[in-house]
């Protein structure tokens, strides 16, 4: 199977999860449910899960425990990530993967609500999916939860908003707040799947450090194209970063720097996955493939 073709199928395969692990849109009270759904089904490029399915195969390739339900999870984490950072209080966004964000198609608090609910569905899920393993259940509510707290996801998104209000921000804040913010969640996403695919803990180690480098590429490519590219291809709202004065690859280094260092890190992660056990050419070409993405 080529790369498009298997990164497609895992989507896809997310997508279809999403009626089998989230309670329906219509379940009482309906406009949360229904808010929850319209954020989940938004589109998006469904990386993180995609990940997941990527590191259990690479892992475990007889697929003893099934991945969907822990690439359900990270992606309903994700997604609330995302209705929060929109808010008004945050970063004030209407727009999201081409649609009014949450809080424009419902209104602040449902938005808020659905967060919420997403958030702690991912956990819920996990726990209960995973419930015949109580090693695993607990081991992956570790992983995810550690991810997404006050030291990693939710730690760097307040780094990030206070770095709005500083004069200025030096590299080792800006390194700081996208280890956490974005690359945490990508980390968790290969650690998620390493579990599921029953890892060594030499070789989570290795998969780990790879997804460390991959997620801050990713990062970098993100400040490029807010940078450069228009709204309707990235899908939100282009140039938003530099007008709320944000600490971006772009602000520190310039973009001619921050492409220089889109592809070292690229490259970097490149090299991580060549000393991970197994066949690792998926993850090779999709982080080559998120370095080179226009949107």
């Amino acid at each position: 199977m080529d790369f498009t073709t298997k990164f497609n199928t895992w989507a896809s395969r997310v997508e279809a999860g999403f009626a089998v692990h989230l309670p329906p849109a219509g379940t009482r009270p309906g406009r949360l449910h229904e808010a929850m759904h319209y954020s989940l089904k938004a589109g998006g490029k469904r990386l993180r899960p995609v990940l997941v399915f990527a590191a259990a195969e690479l892992c475990d390739p007889f697929g003893r425990h099934d991945p969907l339900p822990a690439a359900v999870s990270i992606e309903c984490i994700h997604t609330y990530s995302l209705i929060h950072d929109d808010l008004p209080c945050m970063d004030n966004d209407d727009l999201r993967r081409g649609r009014p964000t949450a809080h424009k198609a419902y209104d602040e608090a449902t938005a808020l609500l659905s967060g919420d609910a997403l958030l702690t569905h991912a956990f819920y899920l996990l726990s209960t999916a995973y419930g015949y393993d109580s090693s695993l259940a607990a081991a992956l509510v570790r992983t995810l939860s550690q991810a997404a707290g006050s030291e990693r996801l939710i730690g760097g998104q307040m780094e990030d908003l206070i770095a709005e209000k500083r004069e200025s921000v030096d590299a080792d804040d800006l390194q700081y707040i996208h280890l956490n913010k974005t690359a945490a969640m990508i980390e968790a996403s290969l650690a998620l799947g390493a579990q599921v695919g029953e890892a060594s803990p030499a070789r989570m180690d290795r998969i780990r450090e790879a997804g460390r480098e991959l997620g801050l590429a990713f990062q970098i490519v993100d400040d490029v194209l807010d940078a450069t590219a228009d709204t309707a291809t990235i899908g939100k709202t282009a140039g938003k970063d530099a007008k709320a004065g944000k600490a971006t690859y772009v602000s520190l280094y310039g973009l001619e720097r921050a492409r220089v260092l889109a592809r070292e890190t690229s490259e970097a992660a490149v090299e991580r996955w060549k000393k991970v056990e197994g066949d690792t050419a998926f993850l090779v070409a999709l982080t080559r493939f998120l370095t080179d993405r226009k949107r």
